[in-house]
């Protein structure tokens, strides 16, 4: 439903627009609808009264797209009011819609591009993921969803199998033990045995006035290098790695906070899979798509893991593995859209490889007028500082579908530019009208051009801030055609948008245009007017 928030950023929009229209521009009035994703389909599940992606499947997924996309113009005659209400100069009937095939096959044109360029890949990746939406979510998503939340945090004593000392690692999510498989530390770093209460921990020296409570001896010293290779046991035996409880060396690790020695759980957290399976360790995974443990954890089995942290510490101080306990103030990221907590989850995803244009993008963005300014090397140029690859797929139903069909022999992909070469590839005759929605592209088969066997879709469907970021080409359906009026409007001179689109619409819009076209292709006249919250 429009709101009074919408208002705001719609009139200054529109009286920029009638201005350089009163002063000889050629302003096109061109409205659009997004119509795919996660809001649109959770909105269905409540009015079927249905809940996660067992009972869609259970339900129908041809039904319940057909009820997706019987649910996305439900509130057109709500957004004509307003317009017309504020008096909003803007073609309502003739928009563009992302859910036309027009509108997909402009999108699959511009990833099959990327893919051709090498820079689509699939990558088993920890990425940030929603056990409600059970999909996961990318760099710029997670970005809208930060709160500060206090949690528990725990400090364990992780006992070395050879010798008596005890290593400790601080944890702000316990609820990772379970799928402990290393602990880390810094090869260059300075170590010390502490003795305390009859036991001897290892600490990072900086970290030992902090970490140790009340009387303590310092025995000795050592660089970190001494301790790689130590056997530990683990806080949890419910799954035995095949290789792993070892102390092994990440760069990382710093003496700044926590220990000096990191917990090292690689289903959970970006760095841990990295280094670990540069270790040669293997992952624990016991947490299901749901969030929750699966059978093998027995005590916590079934239950969402961010429920489980006083529990999982109550149970370490109960086996005496607990060295301290406290609340701990941080920023944690939640869903944008449903407000559940994100666990970091390893798991198969399509990956674009945007931080191979990265100096690019930065390049693009310092041609950008941005209002306020301060936001281009600010907020946004920060982001771009830091960005990882686009994390492109989403493992759900109502969307774009990911337009890769991968070989069951040899592996080999092919992404189709368009309606024409699908049905060109096709094994079996398909409908020149076929719609480009699951479950119906999901029934067509191509031949492989490597081999003989035949080539299925991969199921994911795209990220809706693809299909937004593709607005300028997939609005006049180019390059099919539309291409001088393309050219007249390519790339636009202005653009309203809230603050929290720095890391939406803004960053889908310059990653989109900068990976399909390969050029600097963001105009220094270009400018970004940026709706600041009211104080």
């Amino acid at each position: 439903m429009p709101h009074i928030g919408h208002v705001l950023g719609r009139v200054i929009k529109d009286f920029i627009c009638r201005y350089k229209t009163m002063t000889g521009y050629k302003v096109i009035r061109k409205a659009g609808w997004d119509t795919h994703g996660l809001p649109v389909e959770l909105g269905v599940e409540k009015q079927l009264g249905i809940s996660g992606k067992q009972e869609i499947e259970k339900y129908g997924v041809e039904e319940f797209v057909q009820k997706c996309k019987d649910s996305v113009f439900a509130y057109e005659k709500e957004w004509r009011k307003l317009t017309e209400a504020i008096g909003y100069w803007t073609n309502m009937d003739d928009p563009y819609i992302t859910l036309k095939n027009s509108y997909i096959e402009s999108v699959w044109n511009i990833l099959s591009t990327i893919h051709k360029k090498g820079l689509l890949y699939k990558g088993h990746r920890v990425s940030p993921y929603c056990p409600c939406c059970q999909t996961t979510l990318s760099s710029h998503e997670v970005a809208q969803g930060y709160e500060d939340v206090k949690d528990l945090s725990a400090t364990v004593k992780f006992r070395s199998k050879d010798s008596d000392d005890t290593f400790l690692a601080w944890t702000t999510t316990p609820w990772t033990l379970p799928a402990n498989a290393a602990l880390a530390v810094n090869k260059e770093l300075e170590y010390s045995r502490v003795k305390q209460d009859g036991e001897t921990y290892i600490v990072a020296s900086n970290l030992v006035e902090k970490v140790m409570k009340g009387e303590y001896e310092v025995l000795s010293t050592h660089k970190g290098a001494e301790f790689v290779g130590a056997r530990y046991e683990a806080p949890f035996s419910f799954v035995t790695p095949e290789h792993g409880h070892l102390v092994i060396e990440a760069d990382f690790v710093s003496d700044t906070s926590g220990t000096g020695i990191v917990h090292m759980a690689p289903a959970h957290g970006e760095d841990d899979y990295r280094v670990a399976r540069q270790s040669g360790i293997s992952m624990i995974q016991v947490v299901n798509r749901s969030g929750c443990y699966t059978d093998e954890v027995e005590p916590f089995a079934g239950r969402f893991v961010k429920d489980c942290d006083v529990d999982i510490v109550k149970n370490l101080s109960q086996r005496g593995l607990l060295f301290h306990k406290e609340k701990y103030e941080h920023s944690y990221p939640f869903c944008w859209r449903c407000k559940s907590p994100l666990l970091y989850y390893a798991m198969e995803s399509w990956f674009i490889n945007t931080t191979a244009v990265k100096d690019q993008l930065i390049a693009n963005n310092n041609a950008v007028k941005w209002y306020p300014d301060h936001l281009r090397e600010g907020r946004f140029g920060k982001f771009l500082e830091e960005l990882v690859d686009w994390n492109i797929s989403r493992n759900r139903y109502w969307g774009t579908p990911l337009n890769v069909w991968v070989c069951t022999d040899c592996s080999t992909e092919y992404a189709p530019h368009s309606h024409s070469d699908l049905r060109e590839k096709a094994i079996q005759p398909i409908d020149e009208n076929l719609e480009l929605h699951k479950p119906y592209v999901d029934e067509v088969k191509l031949k492989c051009p490597s081999c003989t066997g035949i080539m299925e879709r991969t199921p994911e469907v795209i990220d809706v801030w693809f299909d937004s970021g593709s607005m300028p080409f997939a609005q006049y359906h180019y390059p099919f055609e539309n291409e001088e009026l393309f050219q007249e409007q390519y790339p636009a001179d202005m653009i309203c948008e809230g603050i929290d689109q720095t890391r939406g619409w803004f960053f889908s819009l310059l990653a989109v245009s900068t990976l399909f076209t390969g050029n600097m292709v963001i105009l220094p006249q270009y400018q970004l007017l940026v709706l600041l919250p009211v104080p």
